[in-house]
């Protein structure tokens, strides 16, 4: 009887301990919920495809990803529309409230069609081009046929980035055709050997090596280049940022660690973008 009194608290003991751990929420449970990211056309692609993995890695999770520009990104972020914005640039002065985590770098590149028999062009060249005080490639050694200018729409970071290089004024820039994202462009000069236009290094490499008739000029000689852009050479440079209103938590937070950790390196390096850790 001694012996069964003894078990009896023993027994309820492990009763009540096998109650609270079933109580105890699980602290290995899976991330759940929806984020909504925009803005920059030359980050979502990568953040898309970055988006894919973690999806599959956590099946209680949906991302949606959506471009626009980096000024939308900025926007959306301050506004609360989406949880994290996407801007292919440094952050101005003005928008340093803002967090900025980078995922990866790239470079912008002024691109040509393949035929075209002009291999490189100067800084001054460049800026002739773009305000029309040049309109013939004949004056540039190339074909006699007028120069189509392409450029990028208000908003995008690309722009800002190659007027900041050039030292355009973006008004002064006489455009013959305005495009939004990086494939546009990408597609405008494939299919008009007479055309010039810039996009993102990362787009421009991928797009040259895979068939597309395009070429990447270099710039002061240095060749527009992912290896280039790595090393710190290329001139036109720029990181890939996830930004956020505040400092980020929960889900926001995870998915900002995943896309800058060595799980996605992979990822960045098959989109032609240098991993933010080189």
């Amino acid at each position: 009887m001694k012996h069964l009194q003894t078990l009896a608290p023993l027994s309820l003991a492990i009763a009540c301990f096998w109650l609270q751990s079933c109580s105890k929420p699980s602290t290995s449970a899976q991330p759940q919920g929806k984020l909504v990211l925009t803005g920059s056309s030359t980050v979502a692609p990568l953040t898309a495809e970055i988006a894919k993995r973690y999806e599959a890695e956590h099946p209680g999770v949906r991302i949606d990803v959506q471009s626009g520009g980096s000024s939308r990104g900025i926007a959306d972020a301050r506004q609360g529309v989406a949880d994290i914005g996407m801007v292919s640039r440094t952050l101005k002065e003005n928008e340093k409230d803002l967090q900025a985590f980078t995922v990866a770098n790239d470079g912008v590149s002024v691109i040509l069609h393949k035929d075209n028999p002009v291999n490189q062009l100067s800084d001054q060249q460049v800026i002739e081009i773009y305000t029309k005080r040049i309109t013939n490639w004949k004056a540039l050694g190339g074909s006699d046929a007028p120069i189509t200018v392409v450029n990028k729409a208000e908003g995008r970071s690309t722009l800002e980035l190659f007027a900041n290089y050039f030292k355009l004024e973006p008004k002064n820039i006489k455009a013959d055709v305005v495009i939004g994202d990086n494939e546009q462009g990408i597609k405008t000069v494939a299919g008009n050997p007479n055309a010039i236009g810039y996009v993102s290094i990362g787009s421009a490499e991928y797009g040259a090596t895979h068939g597309t008739p395009i070429k990447l000029l270099p710039v002061k000689g240095i060749e527009a280049s992912i290896a280039n852009v790595a090393a710190g050479k290329f001139p036109i440079a720029r990181p890939l940022n996830l930004v956020t209103k505040t400092a980020p938590t929960g889900l926001q937070q995870e998915f900002i660690d995943f896309a800058r950790s060595q799980k996605v390196q992979d990822i960045v390096k098959q989109q032609y973008f240098v991993p933010p850790t080189q």
